[in-house]
């Protein structure tokens, strides 16, 4: 069972009660934290209907007084609505350790909205929902070696944790794993529409294509070799593989994969300043 080292006092407050927040409250309650222990603040009545359904909690509408009582505030909400959302917050959640779950909201915009100069943000990604994600964290001086590992239990049932050293860092986290996903979702597009101009039943290249991303993810990862050896293994000159590479590597799919990701770091940096820092 994971538990939270020296989480007094013992409760944890989300601040939004969306995809990321039920993916950490399901972990949570899964490792035995008692739902009473865990205050949501959720304006939309269908979301606060979906985490009383689903997880037994009683969220609140607004913030108010019972903030006080959490030892974690979490932030979840969209970025651009942490200011307003922030403020009816303040006066309750400046003795507690904050973590935001949102992108782009920098800790200098987090430490004043909350007068908390104990801010650890974290960029995960959406594997999170079943626990296979991986989130880059950061965290500021004020935070202590304790805080950081209640940071990871917490955050342990949605997947992986790694941490940076610089703030700026989460830029390339964002664009690298944080969006990522959604760049392995466009090639499996691909290799499946692929599959079905080839013939094969939609059904059939649909599996083929996610059996195989699996599997080659779990090959690279048990390797001790870095992916281009990996490739160059399977990739006999003159033969279907040679073929296919020789396809890609014309039309400049790998520099166009960086300069995507590359790009996907300046959105980060732009939507930081926008939201402040």
């Amino acid at each position: 069972m994971t538990t939270l080292p020296r989480m007094n006092p013992s409760n944890i407050a989300f601040i939004g009660g969306g995809n990321m927040a039920g993916a950490l409250i399901g972990g949570l309650l899964k490792s035995g934290r008692a739902p009473a222990s865990i205050l949501v603040v959720e304006p939309f009545a269908a979301q606060r209907e979906r985490l009383q359904r689903e997880f037994g909690l009683a969220p609140l509408a607004e913030a108010g007084p019972a903030l006080a009582s959490a030892g974690i505030v979490v932030w979840a909400v969209k970025p651009q609505l942490f200011r307003d959302a922030a403020a009816p917050c303040a006066a309750h959640v400046g003795g507690a350790l904050q973590l935001s779950v949102m992108a782009g909201v920098r800790s200098d915009a987090i430490a004043r909205a909350s007068g908390s100069q104990r801010v650890v943000r974290a960029m995960p990604n959406t594997p999170a929902l079943i626990g296979r994600g991986v989130a880059g964290l950061y965290a500021r001086d004020a935070v202590t070696p304790d805080e950081r590992g209640a940071v990871e239990a917490l955050l342990a049932p949605t997947g992986r944790t790694v941490w940076v050293e610089r703030e700026a860092d989460l830029d390339a986290v964002t664009a690298l794993s944080g969006s990522g996903p959604a760049y392995v979702f466009y090639v499996l597009e691909a290799m499946m529409k692929a599959g079905v101009e080839m013939g094969l039943p939609e059904a059939q290249a649909r599996a083929l294509a996610l059996a195989t991303f699996d599997g080659a993810t779990a090959l690279a990862e048990a390797s001790p070799l870095p992916p281009a050896e990996l490739r160059a293994q399977v990739t006999s000159k003159g033969g279907t593989t040679y073929a296919a590479i020789t396809s890609m590597e014309a039309d400049g799919v790998g520099p166009a994969v960086v300069r995507a990701i590359a790009r996907a770091r300046e959105r980060a940096r732009e939507l930081g300043d926008e939201f402040g820092g």
